[in-house]
Order: C-alpha cells, then sequence, then structure tokens
C-alpha cells in the first residue's frame, strides 16, 4: 500500500467512503516559530501519518494572515510530500479580498481541497486599512465590499468564486461563544442562527471548539440534529478534543477559549498539578472517556474526532490507541508502510539544502549529548541501532507498530518523539515543533477592541502605560497585552522587586526568581515527577526606553558583571545585541556560531536524564521579540487613527528595547535584583 503524491479527495467524500458504524480522526497542525522546529515537525507528521493514518489533517492560518506564507508551506508539505489530504484553516477578518484570494489560489494550486472558514479576531477594519504589505497584498484603500466580517461571507465567497470544488468546513461551540470575550455572554441559542446561515451558505461539515464537559457537547449535538431547520440533521459534526500536556497549559486554554473545566476533572488534575508526567497521564484519561463516551452515542454516519496536537505527538498517540481510533491494516501492508511514492525532498533551513543523506549534531539545547538528526534516505545499517540496542521490539523497525511505540515514547528511538514532551509556551527549546505560543493562530491580543478599551482605557503618556504595568503586578488589572494573567505564586516571591523596577519605566513581561534545589513536591516552586529537585536562574524581560538601554548595556558589558549574565536585547527595527555579540565598529556581530544556550530552569528526577523545560536563547528570543513588538502594532490598532493614544504607542514601539537578562548565580537569591536595581 502506498500514499499518493497527490491527495485530491474532499472530507466529506473520505468520510462518506467509510464502514456504516465506524470512527475516524484527524489531527491539528500549526506552523512552527522557527526553522529548526519546522525541521523537527517534518520527521514528526512523517511518523505521525505512519503510525496513526489520521483521515485528514488541518494546518491553522494565523490572525489576519500573519502565518499565511508558513501555514501554505505546512500544507504543501502535508498534501503533496506525505501525501495525506489536508484542510487549511483561513481566517477572514481583517484581512484583504487580495490575500483571501491568493490564499484559495494557492491552496487549489497544492491540491488542497478542503477549507474550514473562520472568522478570527473581531474585525478593526479601519485600523487595518493603514497597513500596506510590502508583497502587494496590503489593504490600503480597502472597499467596504471588499470586507468580510463573518464566517458566512467566507462561506459564500469560497461557493461563489469556487463552486464545490472546496469542500468547507465551519466552526462550532459546543457552550456557545463568548461574546466580547467573556464568558457570560455564552448562549448555544444565541449562536444557532449563525451556524445555520453558515451551513446553507454551503458549509459541508462542523468541527468544534475544544471541550471538557461532555454533557454539555451531548445537549449541543443533540440540538443540532434536532433543529427546527433540518439544517445539520446528517452532516458531520467533528467533536474538538485537546489533549492535556500540562496543569498550567490546560487552565490557560481554557481560560481564553472559555471552554468549561467540570469540577470532576479540576480536581483529579489539581491532585497531580505538582507532577508533569502525572498530568499528562491523567489527561490521557480523562480525554480517552470523553471520546469513548461520544463513541457510544448514535450518529447519522461514521463518527469523527479532531485533536488540537499542539505539534506534540506522545499524548494523541496514546489516547488515539486507547480508544481504538487507529485505523487497523491488514497484515501484507505491515511491512510497507514506509513506501512514498517518491522520496521525501529535504527542506530548506536558513537557506541551506542538501540532496544527500547527512549526520549532523544538535547539542544547542537541553540535550545532555548530541541528538542525532538525520535527513535523507531512514534506511543505512551505519547509523541505525539494533532492536536490542534500541530497547525496541526485535521486529523491523519501520513496521507501523514500532513507529507507534516511538510516537509514544518506548525505548531510545522514543526520545527523538517525546524529548520536548514537557513544553513551558515561548520558554521551551525553540528547536521544538510546539514552541512558541499555544494556539499557532500568531500575534493577537485576544479579545476584542471593547473588552481592550475597558481593560486599559486610552494612555495619554509613558506614565499612564507605566501604571497599567504597575496595577497588574499588584493584581488590580487582570491583563495587559503581553499576558492574559496575573502573576502566579512563584511570580509573587519577587513582586517587590519588579514593582520597583516598572516604577522606573521598566515595564516586565516576563519574569522568574532563583531556586536552588527545592523538592518537586514545593507547593511553589516544585514541577516534575516526584522525588526530584528542580532548580531556577534568575531572570527579566522587560521593554525599556533607548536613554535607559545605552548606559545599562554598558553595565552588562563591564568586567565585574559580565561573567555572571547573558543577555540579549532587540528593537521594532529588528537590531539585535546579545552577550555573545562581538563588536565591530560599533555594531554588533554574531559571536561563536549557533550562540550560547541558557537552560534557566532544570530537574533532576530518580532514573531521569536532567529534564530542561525553560530555555533562553539567540533563536528564540528572536522569534519571540519580533511577537512582542507586533503586540505593541495591534494594541494601537485599538484606537482611531491620529488618536492621541494611537501615536503614543506607535512612539513607543518605536524606541523602546525589549532586553533579557539571565543571571547565572541561581545560588544569589538577590543577585539580578540588585544588579538591576543598585
Amino acid at each position: 500500500m502506498q500514499y499518493p503524491l497527490f491527495t485530491m479527495e474532499k472530507i466529506t467524500d473520505k468520510i462518506a467512503a467509510l464502514p456504516p458504524g465506524s470512527n475516524y480522526f484527524s489531527l491539528e497542525f500549526f506552523p512552527p516559530k522557527t526553522s529548526m522546529g519546522s525541521a523537527n515537525l517534518r520527521a514528526r507528521l512523517d511518523r505521525m501519518s505512519r503510525a496513526l493514518r489520521p483521515l485528514f489533517v488541518t494546518v491553522t492560518w494565523g490572525a489576519g494572515g500573519s502565518t499565511a506564507e508558513k501555514s501554505l508551506e505546512l500544507a504543501e508539505l502535508c498534501q503533496r510530500e506525505l501525501g495525506l489530504t489536508t484542510c487549511l484553516h483561513l481566517t477572514c477578518t481583517n484581512m484583504s479580498k487580495k490575500l483571501v484570494d491568493k490564499a484559495l489560489q494557492d491552496a487549489k494550486a497544492l491540491g488542497v481541497r478542503n477549507i474550514l472558514a473562520l472568522r478570527g479576531d473581531p474585525p478593526r477594519s479601519e485600523e487595518y486599512k493603514e497597513r500596506i504589505n510590502v508583497n502587494g497584498n496590503g489593504i490600503e484603500g480597502m472597499e467596504e465590499e471588499d470586507e468580510f466580517e463573518w464566517a458566512i461571507d467566507l462561506v459564500k465567497y469560497i461557493r461563489k468564486m469556487y463552486g464545490d470544488y472546496f469542500c468547507i468546513g465551519v466552526a462550532a461551540y459546543p457552550e456557545g461563544h463568548a461574546d466580547e470575550g467573556h464568558p457570560e455572554g455564552q448562549s448555544l441559542e444565541h449562536d444557532l442562527p449563525y451556524l445555520v446561515g453558515k451551513t446553507q451558505a454551503g458549509a459541508d461539515f462542523i468541527m468544534t471548539q475544544l471541550f471538557f464537559d461532555v454533557e454539555a457537547y451531548d445537549k449541543f449535538e443533540k440540538r443540532l440534529r434536532e433543529h427546527e431547520s433540518g439544517a445539520f440533521k446528517t452532516i458531520p459534526i467533528i467533536p474538538g478534543m485537546m489533549p492535556i500536556q500540562s496543569y498550567q497549559m490546560i487552565k490557560r486554554t481554557t481560560k481564553l477559549s472559555h471552554a468549561r473545566l467540570p469540577p470532576n476533572i479540576i480536581s483529579r488534575l489539581d491532585e497531580v498539578k505538582g507532577d508533569d508526567e502525572m498530568v499528562k497521564k491523567v489527561g490521557v484519561d480523562i480525554v480517552s472517556e470523553i471520546v469513548t463516551h461520544i463513541q457510544q452515542e448514535a450518529a447519522p454516519g461514521p463518527r469523527g474526532f479532531h485533536f488540537y496536537t499542539l505539534n506534540l505527538e506522545k499524548a494523541v498517540s496514546f489516547i488515539l490507541e486507547r480508544t481504538n481510533l487507529i485505523p487497523t491494516e491488514d497484515l501484507e501492508d505491515e511491512s510497507a508502510v514506509l513506501e512514498i511514492s517518491v522520496p521525501l525532498q529535504s527542506l530548506s533551513v536558513n537557506g541551506a539544502h542538501s540532496n544527500h543523506a547527512s549526520r549532523r549534531q544538535s547539542s544547542i539545547g537541553s540535550d545532555p549529548h548530541n541528538r542525532v538528526i538525520v535527513t535523507g534516505p531512514t534506511s543505512n545499517s551505519d547509523w541505525e541501532a539494533t532492536a536490542l540496542d534500541a530497547a525496541m521490539p526485535a521486529d523491523p523497525i519501520n513496521t507501523r507498530a514500532n513507529t507507534l511505540a516511538i510516537s509514544e515514547g518506548e525505548g531510545a528511538l522514543g526520545r527523538e518523539a517525546t524529548w520536548d514532551d514537557f513544553p513551558n509556551g515561548r520558554w521551551g527549546d525553540a528547536r521544538s515543533p510546539a514552541y512558541g505560543e499555544i494556539d499557532g493562530y500568531g500575534v493577537s491580543l485576544h479579545m476584542s477592541v471593547n473588552q481592550a478599551i475597558k481593560l486599559w482605557g486610552f494612555p495619554k503618556s509613558v506614565g499612564d502605560i507605566t501604571e497599567l504595568f504597575i496595577k497588574h503586578i499588584e493584581g488590580s488589572l487582570s491583563a495587559i497585552p503581553w499576558s492574559e494573567e496575573g502573576l502566579n505564586e512563584e511570580t509573587n516571591t519577587i513582586k517587590s522587586q519588579l514593582l520597583q523596577l516598572n516604577q522606573k519605566g521598566w515595564w516586565s513581561v516576563a519574569s522568574q526568581p532563583a531556586v536552588n534545589g527545592v523538592r518537586s513536591t514545593d507547593p511553589v516552586f516544585g514541577w516534575g515527577p516526584r522525588n526530584g529537585f528542580v532548580f531556577q536562574k534568575a531572570f527579566i524581560e522587560l521593554f525599556l526606553p533607548s536613554k535607559d538601554w545605552t548606559p545599562l548595556k554598558e553595565k552588562l558589558m563591564s568586567e565585574e558583571i559580565k561573567e555572571n549574565v547573558s543577555w540579549y536585547a532587540a528593537n521594532a527595527s529588528s537590531q539585535f545585541f546579545s552577550s555573545d555579540s562581538l563588536m565591530v565598529n560599533g555594531v554588533g556581530t554574531r559571536g561563536d556560531e549557533g550562540g550560547s544556550t541558557n537552560a534557566v530552569t532544570w530537574g533532576a528526577f530518580p532514573g531521569k536524564e536532567i529534564i530542561t523545560p525553560t530555555i533562553i536563547e539567540e533563536v528564540s528570543f528572536r522569534a519571540w521579540a519580533e511577537e512582542a513588538f507586533g503586540i505593541w502594532e495591534e494594541w494601537g490598532r485599538v484606537y482611531e487613527r491620529e488618536s492621541e493614544s494611537k501615536k503614543l504607542i506607535e512612539g513607543v514601539r518605536e524606541d523602546y528595547w525589549l532586553v533579557n537578562v539571565i543571571h547565572h548565580g541561581y545560588v544569589e537569591g538577590e543577585g539580578l535584583w540588585d544588579l538591576l536595581l543598585k
């Protein structure tokens, strides 16, 4: 059995071809933020496609088209190289008709026949009209008739321009869509007319937002199937499942999506929240139970499930195996699962191309030794470990069963699939496909214009912005543009130091205190498996004006300090300096190739290698800096053109630097703060 090079099937055709009463699943991926993450996602996708065999995959689309190029590249990899039926997400608000047209044309050229039509962020068309894209995709002068305000507008437009070429999916919210970003505005009955409209406008299937309240989902599906319009009687309704990767991540995700966590699920997670490994295991149990419950409910056709993978594979692999969602294959096909009609082409990373198999070192992050990344043909006796060496069953290594075992982390080879299994948002390993924002939807304030104004008002001076940061640290302001949550217990231990820095006009967006060998079960600093010890270097990341950055840089580079710190700095103009930089005629250049890597959180646990979930280095900092200054731009768009608030925010964005300072003396609790405050 071979994968076809070009898969031209629509999702609804594939569902219709399944036997009655059968189940299927799909997987969602987002474009990684770094080149290294993209290269590693390619290997992960290849492995998951062989081991799990999803009916289709989906690729996310950033707000306002912010990830357009990367999304299309990932769709091309899935559709044309891996032969996976691919569905491209497409948001329509805050985008020009020209960019929507280009996305649809590119999708068609790639052989993608499935589009998930989404609204995206609430429209801010007046401010978005100011933007001019250097590639000619800008929306300056966009006419009213060119704008899309609702997902139904996009569905109608696709049907008008492409007829039935595309299979179109639309989103639904089992618990209701939160109006103005507030859960009190959620109402399924309020949503239904909009969902009826999208469906009758030409939608072919419905995919839901993530949820954990299975009773709410049962009521949602029953209401749709019995709706008086008859619009949902037979249409595929695919529930969205989110594997639980970590305690903090699922709490933040459900807060942003307004998905309710039932009390029994909260209590199960609370019991193990200090042990990241156990959180994953309990999370697998929880999601598997939800899937099993829905599988037992009657449906008018095959029952499907969509998994938001966050570009990780271990948890979803366990869930799929436990719930018997992985399609079975005849034994005679087992040895042929690796056959691809043409060899996968190696991706270009930083402009480098290679047409031959290579073995390269990758010890630039958390690994205690070099992790081998192999490109090119996957069968070479000079590099392959034996089944015994790899602690795998003594079967041919390329069998589907062994590939699944690797995805689930078994044996030494399983580390290739699960080395980034403890993600920590933007503080994870920049080589990980999961590195960066948890949703993969690009720069966004995660709220409406009205909600933003309600929180932050109309700042008229730098002092007004300083006051917002201070209120957030004090707990009287629930969010700032760079953080949707208040300070956690750990950060509260350095609250006084953060207040002093922010009162100086140095606005902190991330920080952590030094920790020296605290037990992993500590209620404030602990994480990871039991009976371990955790460590942290103190760091601070803040925005500060150019006039303050110049003397601080000189201080950090002084002889008495430079050996004790690492630092990174960037501005909106893409200027970059770091403690690895060499100064040539006053211009920063790269130092040693690759620069330094700073593990700022690590843990030692029985029977395990040292785990380093929090890493700061140049690649990840540069990726985040671009996003951080993009958030200033998003905040500015909240306000009217030529307004005082907009001019202030634009001026700050142009003048300020984002600076990250790491103090290596983790045994010195006050080392970093003495350096910055005294």
